[in-house]
């Protein structure tokens, strides 16, 4: 709040000199303010009136000391202006004299602005009309070239009227490595509806996975019978029950952050001692390289077998012992041993769902495998907190018995459909043609079946208690297994089973479909043979090759930034891309380039691509991620953006929404500044 009136007040000073000049000069004034703060440049707007309804705009952009701006020459990081209403532009906008010049890498001059740049726009509007519309501006830093994206609304009143204050709706600048006025995880500044914000949106759908991973963990049998004896401990050993609240709650608090520290060190070690490039890089090996794919793949059958009884996974003892040890020592060391000794002690349950849980949200952004495994955290310790804060909940928890052998056992057929996701990644990157979507599917429905028929008490495992009848809570657990089975079988034949489409194989590797059409158009392009675009659309995956269709039909092109990985790809394209509209304007409006930043083939060395730093990339995955972070400032997927045939942006850069009408706007206003 401190900084949102600083940076107010600051705004407010450096427009009392307009405003009393332009009480003479006929000069209608409006201010931009970046009402979360930290943006590296600050505009200012007045409008002088010409005559004969035409209006003179001068956006004044200061910029703060260590960063600088680029002109209007700038193919890549020029600022971009829209106007959406009120007016119409006259002419081309001018702007200053930029005032730096420097040499690249490549040996070409770059033009900066330091300090401040000026842009001036004619406009035709009526006296007292308001005109809007977006700022939208890279400004990188002098020394490394790292830049910030800041998006500003603006509308000011020109003519007979109040002159009006310009304001912001949410624009937290989004950082990105690279000079293209786009966002991380593809998320373009909100400037029509629909539109994604700023800032990098939360992915929430692994949140709510990794919230229930956690609570899934405290039913399993490594970790259920700790609770009331963990409580009871702190509730007895304490001297008082506000000691006792304040012990548990430090427990708390250390299970947390033993699970989240040894992420966030990873990521913050190698994001500051090789850049945030390098995190990329190894996030990305993790999640789409054949090696670490295969490994999590048998890693998580052998827990699914460990969850089925037939061998007991556990951490070396010693290291158990040493903790427990530690544990006898009194105050915070010890509540903290304690904690330790309980997610050793866990390991063999909560192992393989931590795993799950860094894995699945490893396409999300830089950050969220650390918010995604604070969620688990914080689920899975807060039972211990608030069983302490309230002895009495310990009355209402149900006895340990057999049926937390039966949650392990669920949890293993879950792993078991989970695990090979892991084999789909690696199958679908490298293109082997193991496991196409029938196959994931005939298994998938085998697997819950199983399940199912276990529930009912038909199936019996090593450590399962002999059931003489099945509870309700069962029954209708066995229901909802069946209905999910029932819900696949259509797939079998091309359904397109939007409720988990994300985890499907795509439907170009459906052998049979009931609409008989499983021909490839893209066969004739470069990589076509390989590469698939969804419902039968014809498109290109080669940028270049895109451009020069672009260029022969004189249309606007459809970057979609994509992945083989990309849960949330699968499901735009299933859920908006299917939506007639929408397929009709990107087969009819669009050129469509699909670019797999995740694709292991190998490119001949005329097509090898080397990047701002001099690295040469080699493979077609490699080469479309450096485009996409380099050109458009797009570092995760889907990243959407729509580009003129001469390669300028057409519209603010767009992520995951799975809004049609909001997909079909960021397409109309494509084919619009078009």
């Amino acid at each position: 709040m401190r900084k949102l009136f600083k940076t107010v007040v600051l705004t407010i000073a450096l427009m009392l000199p307009f405003a009393a000049f332009a009480e003479d000069a006929k000069t209608f004034e409006g201010k931009v303010i970046d009402v979360q703060g930290g943006a590296p440049v600050e505009w200012t707007l007045n409008a002088t009136d010409k005559g004969e309804g035409i209006y003179e705009l001068t956006f004044t952009g200061n910029i703060a000391d260590g960063y600088h701006g680029y002109p209007l020459s700038d193919m890549f990081s020029a600022p971009i202006f829209e106007f959406t209403e009120g007016g119409t532009c006259v002419g081309d906008m001018r702007e200053t004299e930029p005032t730096h010049a420097s040499v690249d890498e490549f040996g070409d001059t770059v033009h900066h602005y330091l300090g401040k740049m000026v842009f001036i726009q004619d406009v035709e509007a009526k006296a007292g009309a308001m005109i809007k519309g977006m700022i939208n501006t890279n400004i990188c830093t002098n020394e490394t070239n790292q830049c910030q994206q800041s998006s500003f609304d603006f509308e000011i009143r020109v003519g007979e009227g109040d002159a009006a204050a310009a304001t912001t709706e949410g624009q937290a600048p989004a950082t990105t490595e690279g000079q293209a006025p786009a966002t991380t995880e593809g998320q373009a500044p909100a400037t029509t509806e629909g539109q994604a914000p700023a800032h990098t949106p939360l992915d929430w759908g692994s949140i709510i996975q990794a919230i229930l991973w956690g609570f899934a963990a405290l039913l399993t049998p490594c970790v259920f019978p700790m609770v009331p004896m963990t409580v009871s401990f702190f509730i007895k050993g304490s001297q008082s029950p506000a000691q006792g609240r304040f012990r548990a709650t430090m427990y708390g608090f250390f299970i947390v952050a033993l699970y989240v520290l040894p992420i966030a060190a990873l990521i913050l070690i190698t994001r500051f001692t090789g850049g945030e490039g390098v995190t990329e890089d190894i996030f990305n090996w993790l999640s789409t390289h054949w090696i670490p794919n295969i490994i999590f793949f048998v890693i998580f059958m052998v827990f699914a077998a460990s969850f089925f009884g037939a061998f007991e996974i556990t951490l070396p003892s010693s290291l158990v012992n040493k903790s427990d040890a530690g544990a006898d020592k009194g105050g915070l060391i010890g509540i903290f041993f304690m904690a330790l000794t309980l997610v050793l002690v866990s390991f063999s349950c909560t192992g393989p769902i931590v795993g799950s849980v860094i894995i699945e949200s490893m396409n999300g952004g830089l950050w969220m495998p650390i918010i995604t495994m604070a969620a688990f955290a914080i689920a899975f310790a807060l039972p211990f907190t608030l069983l302490a804060w309230f002895p009495s909940m310990l009355k209402n928890m149900p006895k340990s018995g057999g049926w937390l052998n039966s949650v392990k056992v669920v949890l293993g057929f879950i792993e078991v459909a989970l695990g090979l996701k892991f084999l789909m990644t690696a199958d679908q990157t490298y293109h082997w043609g193991l496991l196409d979507r029938e196959t994931y599917l005939a298994i998938w429905i085998v697997v819950f079946s199983l399940l199912g028929l276990y529930l009912l008490g038909k199936l019996r495992f090593a450590h399962d208690d002999e059931m003489k009848h099945i509870s309700v809570k069962r029954l209708f657990m066995a229901i909802a297994v069946f209905s999910f089975v029932v819900y696949m079988i259509p797939g079998m034949w091309g359904a397109p089973l939007n409720a988990i489409s994300g985890y499907l194989p795509p439907m170009s590797t459906q052998d049979y479909r009931i609409d008989g059409d499983n021909s490839n158009l893209n066969a004739g392009v470069k990589y076509g043979d390989a590469l698939h675009l969804p419902h039968n659309l014809k498109g290109y995956f080669d940028l270049d090759e895109a451009l020069e269709a672009a260029k022969k039909e004189n249309k606007p092109i459809f970057v979609d930034v994509t992945g083989h990985a990309c849960n949330n790809c699968r499901e735009m394209e299933t859920r908006v891309w299917s939506d007639p509209r929408v397929k009709q304007m990107l087969a009819n409006d669009y050129i469509i380039c699909a670019l797999y930043v995740d694709d292991r083939m190998e490119l001949d060395k005329e097509d090898y691509y080397t990047n701002k730093n001099g690295v040469v990339m080699k493979t077609l995955g490699r080469k479309n991620n450096a485009i996409a972070v380099e050109r458009f400032g797009v570092n995760a997927q889907p990243g959407y953006v729509l580009l003129s045939p001469d390669e300028k942006i057409l519209a603010p850069v767009r992520g995951y929404d799975d809004s049609i009408k909001g997909f079909i706007k960021f397409l109309e206003d494509g084919l619009a500044a078009m």
